[in-house]
C-alpha cells in the first residue's frame, strides 16, 4: 500500500496536552499491552505495518511537526513537508508529487490517503487495502470509504450512494447538516464521509498540474506558499463525475475532542492523579510532578500539563477552541528529533528549560547574541563543544556561555540538562547555526 496520511493540525482542541507544536495525535495516551503509553500517530503507524509490512507511508505534515514525528516514529518514515499551511488539496498534491519524483511510485499505483487521527482496528486497514485495489482497477478516478452512520452526527459531510451495494457509484455529496437533516440522510442510506479514499497516483498528479503551475516535487514546494488554500472536496471531489464508494461497517471514531479521546482510554486516570469513589465517568491526565485530586465529579475531564489545567465538563469540552485561540502564551513543552524540552520559569530577564537529548544525538552548532546561557547537567554522560573546544559532561558538571559564543551538546547517553537562558530579549529567533566541528561529524546526529 502507498498511504498518505494527513497530519495538519494545530492540536487546539485538546488543550492543554496540545498546542502549536504537539498537535493531538502526538499525545501518548493509548496503553499499549506491554504497559506503555503511545499516540495516535504511532498506534495507526504500528497498525498499518501490522496489515502490510511493505507499506509505504507518507505523513503530509507541517514543518513544525517534522520534528515530533521522527521522535516518535524514527527516521525511516517519509515525509511531505507542507512549508505553510494550504488545506488539503494542495497538502495532497504536494504529497503526490513527493511519492512520484522522490519516492520514485510509478503513475499507476493505488494511494489511499486518510487521517492520522481515526481510532480504529486492524480491519480499518484491510479496507483500506481494498480500496487501494479497487482504485488501481481504474471503474473510476477516485474511490471514497464510506463510514456507515452509528448517529444521526452534524460534524461529518454525507455521502449518497446510488444503492445499497458495499460498492457503488455516488449520487451526490451533502454538506454537514442539521441533526433533523441527518436523520434524512441515514433513512436515504448516506454514509458518513471520513475523509479517506483512493486514487491512481497519475490522476491527482494530473489534476495538480491542470490546477496548479509547477514542474515537479520540488518546484512545487518552492511555490507552495503562493497556492490558494482549497481543501480537496472543493478542489477535485465535487467536481469529478467518477467517483465510488467503499462501504465500512467496522468501528471508527474521530478522536477530536476530549470528549470522544476519553471514551477511548483504557483507564480514568493517566498520571499522578486519584478520583474518590464519588466520581463517576472522569477522567484525569496529568503530565505535571505534582497530584490532582477529584472529589464528587461526574462526567469530567481534568487535563494538566505544562502548558495549563482544564477543568470541563467532558460535553462542553468540545467548545474549547475558541478559548485557546484567545490565549498567547509562550510553548511550553515541545518533542524533537533530539528528545524533549519543557520549560520550567519564565521571568523578565531568564527562561529556565528542562532538556532532555536521547542517546546518540546533539543540539545544533549554534549562537546566541542577545542572551548568555547556563547548562547544568543533571545526569548521563556527554560531551560539550564550546567555540571548538570540546569537553566530556556528566553528573553536576555546569557550563557558562556568554552571548556570542558557539555551542553545543552531545548525549552518549540519554541526557538531562537544565538550561538558564539570561538576557533582556529572550527569543527563539536569536539562534545562528554553524556546521559541527569535523571531529564529532561521525559519531553525532544533529536535527
Amino acid at each position: 500500500m502507498n498511504i498518505i496520511l494527513l497530519s495538519g493540525g494545530s492540536g487546539k482542541r485538546l488543550w492543554p496536552l496540545s498546542n502549536e507544536i504537539r498537535s493531538k495525535q502526538f499525545i501518548p495516551i493509548f496503553k499499549t499491552i506491554n504497559g506503555e503509553y503511545e499516540s495516535m500517530v504511532q498506534r495507526v503507524y504500528r497498525q498499518i505495518k501490522a496489515v502490510d509490512t511493505n507499506s509505504v507511508v507518507t505523513i503530509a505534515t507541517s514543518k513544525t511537526q517534522v520534528s515530533t514525528i521522527h521522535n516518535q516514529l524514527g527516521d525511516d518514515v517519509g515525509i511531505s513537508v507542507e512549508p505553510f499551511r494550504r488545506d488539503t488539496f494542495p497538502a495532497i498534491a504536494l504529497a503526490t508529487a513527493y511519492l512520484h519524483d522522490v519516492k520514485k511510485i510509478s503513475e499507476e499505483e493505488s494511494v489511499v490517503v486518510c487521517p492520522v487521527d481515526p481510532y480504529v482496528e486492524n480491519e480499518y486497514f484491510e479496507a483500506l487495502e481494498e480500496l487501494g485495489k479497487q482504485a488501481e482497477k481504474g471503474e473510476a478516478n477516485l474511490v471514497l470509504m464510506g463510514i456507515k452512520p452509528t448517529y444521526p452526527s452534524e460534524k461529518y459531510g454525507y455521502i449518497i450512494p446510488k444503492s445499497s451495494k458495499e460498492l457503488s457509484c455516488v449520487e451526490t455529496f451533502k454538506e454537514k447538516p442539521d441533526i433533523e437533516t441527518a436523520k434524512t440522510y441515514i433513512k436515504q442510506g448516506a454514509l458518513w464521509n471520513g475523509g479517506v479514499f483512493a486514487y491512481k497516483l497519475g490522476y491527482v498528479l494530473r489534476k495538480a498540474h491542470e490546477l496548479i503551475d509547477f514542474t515537479d516535487y520540488q518546484d512545487l514546494y518552492d511555490k507552495y506558499e503562493s497556492l490558494t488554500k482549497i481543501s480537496f472536496d472543493y478542489a477535485i471531489v465535487e467536481k469529478e463525475p467518477s467517483i465510488q464508494v467503499m462501504r465500512f461497517s467496522g468501528y471508527w471514531k474521530d478522536l477530536g475532542t476530549w470528549n470522544t479521546l476519553s471514551e477511548e482510554m483504557s483507564e480514568n486516570i493517566i498520571g499522578n492523579g486519584i478520583c474518590n469513589n464519588t466520581c463517576e465517568n472522569t477522567s484525569v491526565i496529568n503530565e505535571l510532578d505534582i497530584p490532582i485530586l477529584c472529589m464528587g465529579l461526574r462526567n469530567v475531564i481534568v487535563s494538566a500539563s505544562a502548558e495549563g489545567i482544564l477543568v470541563s465538563d467532558k460535553e462542553q469540552s468540545s467548545y474549547i477552541k475558541p478559548y485557546v485561540d484567545a490565549m498567547e502564551q509562550q510553548i511550553m513543552f515541545a518533542e524533537k528529533s533530539w528528545g524533549k524540552f519543557e520549560v520550567q520559569d519564565i521571568e523578565d530577564e531568564s527562561m529556565t528549560i528542562k532538556v532532555t537529548l536521547n542517546s546518540g544525538h546533539s543540539m545544533n552548532y549554534h549562537s546566541h547574541e542577545r542572551r548568555d546561557e547556563v547548562w547544568t547537567i543533571l545526569s548521563g554522560i556527554g560531551r560539550t563543544i564550546v567555540d571548538g573546544m570540546e569537553e566530556p559532561v556528566h553528573r553536576g558538571d555546569v557550563i557558562t556561555m556568554q552571548a556570542g559564543t558557539r555551542h553545543t551538546i552531545i548525549a552518549e547517553t540519554e541526557l538531562k540538562v537544565m538550561e538558564v537562558q539570561l538576557g533582556k530579549e529572550i527569543s527563539v529567533h536569536d539562534k545562528k547555526k554553524y556546521k559541527l566541528p569535523q571531529q564529532t561529524l561521525s559519531s553525532v546526529t544533529s536535527r
